[in-house]
């Protein structure tokens, strides 16, 4: 019985591998468009200069 459980460790470690594996190689192109939207707006708003903010 401890053989056995020493065969099946490995094969767990291997099944959780291909799942974190499988999981970080995703697809993940589709919130890019949004991301790159969100970042032009971003730069809009710091390259717009501050009036009647009240420092000198």
């Amino acid at each position: 019985m401890g053989v056995l459980v020493w065969l099946v460790i490995p094969l767990i470690a291997t099944g959780a591998a291909v799942v974190y594996t499988t999981w970080a190689a995703r697809d993940r192109k589709a919130g890019d468009a949004a991301e790159v939207a969100g970042y032009e707006r971003f730069r809009e708003a710091m390259q717009r200069s501050h009036s009647g903010s009240g420092s000198a």
